[in-house]
């Protein structure tokens, strides 16, 4: 009996159309993935965005609000009696008081004024000038690092902006805005604090009339308070625009207010320009902007006025 071996299939491969379906199936697999990705990469963009805005508004407001709420502020002397340096002890029923005509006698020699060093402000400054400057008195102070040890030397825990002491009667913060940088200054030359920042503006709520025994209290620029009434001023409005580092997709016609509060600038056009005339230009445009805004009363509210 002859056996017969059964005859092998036939092997085929992939024809070309089924080769070509198959890479086409890939494509949309690829396609949809990175559609879904770019979405979720923009939101992710976006989200981040946001938060470093308002992080960077945040500590702006806070190094600025430091410096605004100290302006003005004068060493107490807890015995008016006493003359500077006295070390006798001081009694329970020793009257107290501001002490407002203090020279400083250590070091360089300043003087604080009162009057001159708590505040200014320029609504235009030129390349040289600070578009807010804010001053409170320095002086030297006890610091007890061993207990029950006096002190061997004395220092002053003051400081600006930047952290540093200032001079022996005065500490001084001076903000202005620099190519789109928030920038700080005390004693040197200035160093940016927030990057990103559209515009800086300033404005002063200033009390007048208050002979009369009925005072006004209004919003004004620096050019209204004039080169006399800063001891007027009893608070500081501060607005800050800031914008984004992601260009986002913004449907056309989205806008904000500029701290003018009736400028409507469109994100999405460079060629919209906001509320000093100036476009905003392919570094702005297509990114987000937030606008703040923060009030700080002085802590010299009234003294100096």
């Amino acid at each position: 009996m002859k056996y017969t071996h059964p005859r092998p299939a036939l092997q085929r491969g992939v024809t070309l159309i089924e080769l070509l379906v198959g890479i086409v199936i890939g494509l949309l697999t690829i396609a949809v993935a990175m559609g879904a990705l770019m979405v979720s990469r923009g939101v992710s963009g976006t989200v981040s965005d946001a938060s470093d805005i308002q992080q960077q508004a945040s500590y702006a407001f806070r190094v600025m609000g430091q410096q605004l709420r100290q302006a003005g502020s004068l060493k107490l002397k807890l015995s008016a009696a006493k003359v500077e340096g006295d070390s006798s002890p001081t009694l329970v029923g020793d009257r107290v008081a501001f002490e407002t005509d203090f020279v400083a006698t250590l070091g360089d020699g300043s003087i604080f004024n009162l009057a001159a060093d708590t505040l200014n402000g320029k609504d235009s400054p030129s390349a040289t000038e600070y578009k807010l400057t804010t001053g409170y008195r320095n002086y030297q102070e006890s610091i007890y690092t061993t207990p029950r040890v006096e002190p061997a030397s004395q220092a002053s825990l003051q400081r600006n902006c930047l952290g540093e002491n200032g001079t022996n009667a005065l500490v001084q913060s001076r903000f202005v805005l620099k190519n789109n940088e928030l920038h700080c200054a005390g004693t040197a030359n200035s160093q940016a604090l927030v990057r990103n920042v559209a515009n800086f503006q300033v404005r002063y709520l200033m009390q007048t009339a208050a002979g009369t025994g009925n005072p006004q209290m209004r919003y004004v620029n620096a050019t209204t308070v004039g080169a006399t009434g800063w001891p007027q001023v009893f608070a500081v409005e501060v607005c800050l625009v800031l914008y984004g580092n992601e260009a986002i997709d913004l449907p056309t016609g989205s806008t904000y207010t500029d701290c003018d509060g009736t400028t409507t600038v469109d994100m999405s056009s460079a060629a919209s320009t906001d509320m000093s005339g100036s476009a905003i230009g392919t570094q702005r445009a297509r990114r987000m902007h937030m606008v703040f805004r923060n009030v700080y009363q002085l802590r010299s509210q009234g003294l100096a006025g």
